[in-house]
């Protein structure tokens, strides 16, 4: 029988089992209980150096960053630590976070939003990189702190994400960045406050594929020539973004043709390009494991109960993603019946996929979300009580 379309190596079937990292899904889930988050750290390691392989051969300088939002389990920290990725904070607590797991202040850049003075206070503590999105955060920090060093974050009222819900900056008002028509003021702001603009930054939205490319591209050759009227740039950051396939429709983005068009369009700068991705580099390296407590026929319909719900694995309760879902004893098992799967938390909404084709499930098999390495128990709560998932890297 043909691998599936998510096969690769490190998430693989052997004998009839799902494998991630040479362990058997289905025994760590039954060792460790349910519902469990399983992290891959060698495939996180090796997606953030693809990345800067593809950055490199295309010329550029470049520094790669993990969106600490996304991720922030210890061992996957050292590991990413360890082969030069730094990190994208954006509250206080993620640059104490930062800190504490090893990263000096030289290695953190901070892009922030509707900051309070008490996380002023915690963030200009330490000389991290700023990246400023308001012209009110421009003129509070000039009040504070006159003399510092910024980068500003722009929104040219132009995006591309996986979804509309993911797309960062368009024609609809956001909340984030400085607008077209709001530039030179802030340039104006931080020349009266003594804030020296050594940067910019941006973030188009997240989430976007290989069919996405030349949009981003596009909006990437319009920034440039913001860019080049600007003096004194040390850098320009390009946000993160970059997503992985989550179904077998969709087509992983060419990292060469993604690293081409950036030192086309901001090469002749001069400048190091800094990325920040979270998705890309741990998504596909995470899976989540979660047993079948239920089974019941509603309205025509066949509901496969688990054991967690939406406060553990938001992706598509919040953000709609579609969601692979494998039977982990049977992963390529003929798929003969179409299932609803439902979580634990009493809302109706609470669903991973609905007219999912599987074998068929049982009361007591695991079943094994993909896709789930980031964003997922980063953002988990105690909601109706239901606890947080276990972890574990491996």
């Amino acid at each position: 029988m043909a691998s599936p379309w998510w096969a690769r190596n490190g998430l693989e079937i052997r004998q009839g089992r799902l494998i991630m990292a040479g362990q058997e899904l289905e025994h760590l889930a039954r060792e460790h209980g349910t519902p469990l988050y399983v992290y891959d750290t060698a495939r996180m390691e090796a997606n953030a150096r693809r990345l800067a392989k593809a950055l490199e051969s295309a010329g550029l300088r470049h520094r790669v960053l993990l969106a600490l939002k996304s991720q922030r389990h210890p061992a996957v920290l050292k590991r990413l630590r360890a082969a030069g990725v730094g990190i994208d904070a954006c509250s206080p607590n993620e640059v104490s976070l930062a800190l504490e797991s090893g990263w000096n202040a030289g290695e953190i850049s901070f892009t922030g939003t509707c900051l309070s003075p008490r996380d002023w206070d915690r963030i200009l503590a330490h000389p991290i990189q700023l990246n400023l999105d308001s012209l009110s955060a421009i003129r509070q920090l000039g009040e504070r702190l006159p003399g510092r060093t910024i980068g500003l974050r722009l929104n040219p009222r132009a995006g591309v994400g996986y979804s509309e819900k993911q797309t960062y900056s368009g024609d609809r008002p956001t909340k984030f960045g400085i607008y077209p028509n709001q530039l030179q003021r802030a340039l104006d702001l931080a020349r009266d406050h003594d804030l020296r603009v050594n940067g910019l930054h941006f973030h188009l939205g997240s989430g976007w594929l290989r069919g996405d490319l030349s949009r981003f591209l596009e909006i990437v050759q319009r920034l440039a020539g913001v860019a080049s009227e600007i003096r004194g740039l040390e850098y320009v950051n390009v946000g993160g973004g970059i997503g992985v396939p989550i179904q077998e429709s969709e087509e992983a983005v060419d990292l060469d043709a993604y690293a081409r068009g950036l030192a086309e369009h901001l090469g002749p700068l001069g400048v190091t390009i800094i990325c920040e991705p979270g998705d890309f580099v741990v998504r596909d390296a995470g899976v989540l494991l979660a047993e079948v407590v239920c089974i019941d026929e509603k309205g025509g319909e066949t509901f496969a109960g688990v054991d967690c719900g939406w406060n553990v694995w938001c992706g598509t309760f919040i953000y709609h993603y579609p969601q692979e879902v494998v039977l982990c004893r049977a992963p390529t098992g003929e798929a003969s019946r179409k299932y609803t799967i439902a979580g634990h938390i009493n809302e109706a909404s609470d669903l991973f996929a609905e007219g999912v084709l599987l074998p068929e499930v049982r009361e007591g098999d695991v079943l094994a979300l993909l896709n789930t390495g980031g964003y997922g128990a980063n953002m988990s709560s105690l909601h109706c009580s239901r606890p947080h998932a276990g972890e574990i890297a491996l």
